[in-house]
């Protein structure tokens, strides 16, 4: 089989006259190996100058372990985001060349200080599934809580202290966040982790919502621009405060009396100090429009790529806004715009698959 691949790989780099065949496609496996444990060497390198020593985990079990896992997530977490993206790409590089070797007993010396890396890996990697806004307050609170009790190993077998998760005490969580929590930038990367997927899908429904995007880039911008514990907890802080205003801008919509596509609409419309009248228009011109849209778009198959489709979604678009919307406040030109607006909008949202 081997000498078949070759005169194959030969045959198509080089043709017919790419010749016998006979010269060392793949590498020696003892070169191979020398290049594995470079990777090792590398990777345990970067955690060093991160200030976590690898060696802690060779050997370790239990409750020791775990903690030492938990430490070596912490000390990339701390590293911002460049030191962490340098760490997981040379993580990758070790599993791509252990793979490679994995039925080599050359490798399995090196196994144990692989399995090491890929645990910190791992432990970097996991993901939380929020979808409401309090209940990522909850789960907040909850990190929060694991984190003090994983800084006293032995802890779980103990009664642990009960909260109310009915209602968060956002005050008591920065307080139990700068005295008690021992691992602050992992706490802080998985509190940002929660954050990104609330807010990539807010802003998924709703594109006027950008601000919020705005200021949390500018909070972990400056996160990532200083090291100092100072600097962890005051962002930890900002997070907090950050997701109340999500928390907010989230039942906008049911305050309102409109569902989330609607609200959405609803934003793209509006301007600034209309009168209660003239609002309640909008939201019956936001509701009317949505509901035409939906049902014209469900007739058109592929509708964003025919030039004739998309003129007959922006007509009645038009025609909408032009009688729906009151004049004076909105003059013509704003008129167009918000046509423009709501158009942009339905073909982002038909493209991905929202509407």
């Amino acid at each position: 089989m081997l000498k078949a691949l070759r005169a194959a790989l030969a045959q198509y780099a080089l043709g017919d006259e790419g010749g016998d065949g006979e010269e060392e496609i793949v590498a020696p496996i003892e070169e191979r190996v020398k290049v594995l444990l470079s990777a090792i060497e590398e990777t345990e390198k970067h955690l060093r100058g991160l200030g976590f020593e690898p060696d802690r985990l060779t050997g370790a079990k239990g409750f020791t372990r775990i903690a030492a896992i938990a430490d070596g997530a912490e000390a990339v977490s701390s590293a911002r985001d460049e030191g962490r993206r340098r760490f997981e790409i040379l993580a990758r590089q070790i599993f791509i060349r252990f793979k490679a070797l994995i039925m080599e007993p050359a490798a399995f010396a090196y196994a144990m200080r692989h399995d090491n890396i890929e645990a910190i890996y791992k432990k970097l990697q996991e993901r939380r599934d929020t979808a409401d806004i309090s209940d990522l307050l909850k789960e907040l609170h909850r990190i929060v809580n694991e984190a003090i009790r994983a800084a006293e190993p032995g802890e779980d077998q103990m009664d642990a202290k009960l909260y109310d998760m009915s209602t968060v005490d956002l005050e008591k969580l920065r307080d139990e966040f700068s005295k008690k929590v021992k691992r602050k930038a992992s706490a802080v990367e998985d509190i940002r982790q929660l954050v990104e997927k609330k807010l990539a899908q807010m802003l998924a429904r709703n594109p006027q919502r950008m601000d919020f995007y705005k200021k949390y880039s500018e909070i972990i911008a400056d996160y990532n621009s200083d090291k100092d514990r100072v600097t962890i907890e005051e962002t930890f802080t900002r997070l907090v405060d950050f997701m109340q205003g999500l928390d907010a801008e989230d039942h906008r919509a049911a305050e309102e009396g409109l569902s989330e596509d609607e609200y959405a609409v609803f934003c793209l419309l509006q301007k600034d100090n209309l009168a209660k009248s003239e609002r309640e228009r909008v939201k019956q011109a936001s509701q009317g429009l949505l509901d035409s849209l939906r049902k014209l778009i469900a007739q058109r198959e592929r509708w964003t790529e025919k030039e004739e489709t998309k003129a007959e979604v922006e007509v009645l678009i038009r025609d909408t806004l032009v009688t729906a919307l009151p004049t004076p406040p909105f003059t013509e030109e704003e008129k167009e715009l918000a046509v423009s607006r709501i158009y942009q909008h339905a073909w982002q949202q038909s493209a991905s698959g929202e509407i």
